[in-house]
């Protein structure tokens, strides 16, 4: 029986990958996730104004 030689060709051994990170879009570089809100309703946009507003703004 020789289960290593098996168990060591599923598992893929990892490997360095040399690519300029620089020259992949990152989630930073895109337009999602910068301002979008789904549509909701206007007491839910209330209640987050008043529970995000600055202490100087009262």
């Amino acid at each position: 029986m020789s289960t290593a030689p098996e168990s060591e060709s599923r598992d893929p051994k990892p490997t360095l990958v040399f690519d300029d990170p620089l020259d992949q879009q990152s989630s930073d570089d895109t337009d999602r996730g910068w301002g979008e809100r789904a549509e909701g309703d206007s007491a839910a946009d209330l209640k987050r104004f008043l529970d995000e507003k600055p202490p100087h703004h009262l």
